[in-house]
């Protein structure tokens, strides 16, 4: 059985850090793409940030470029989403994705995705 857990969502003022994780199990994780997305109230599920397999090249949204960074740790199955600068548009539910196929998880296609964890930036 397949299983991606976030973890590591709350509530921080604007300019604040939070790191997100996602615990992947049930698949061969190193052989795996990964992404992070998120979804505000109202709005489209949108792409934030996208590592290939083996913790190889990274893409990023424009809207969060330069303040997140997208790691993995293929020892522990996870992937990591070090959020920096935080500001209250970047308040939504954030949701882990597994593919094999990279650019699947470009278009929102993945196979395997998480239940998410709620990021509130407000002060």
């Amino acid at each position: 059985q397949v299983q991606l857990v976030e973890s590591g969502g709350g509530l921080v003022q604007p300019g604040g850090s939070l790191r997100l994780s996602c615990a992947v199990s049930g698949i061969l994780f190193g052989i795996y793409a990964t992404g992070w997305y998120r979804q505000a109230p109202g709005k489209q599920r949108e792409l934030v940030a996208i590592i290939a397999s083996g913790g190889g090249g990274t893409n990023y949204a424009a809207s969060v470029k330069g303040r997140f960074t997208i790691s993995a740790d293929n020892a522990k199955n996870t992937v990591y989403l070090q959020m920096n600068s935080l500001k209250p548009e970047d308040t939504a539910v954030y949701y882990c994705a597994a593919d094999l196929v990279y650019s699947h998880l470009w278009t929102g296609a993945a196979d395997y995705w998480g239940q998410g964890t709620q990021v509130t930036v407000s002060s």
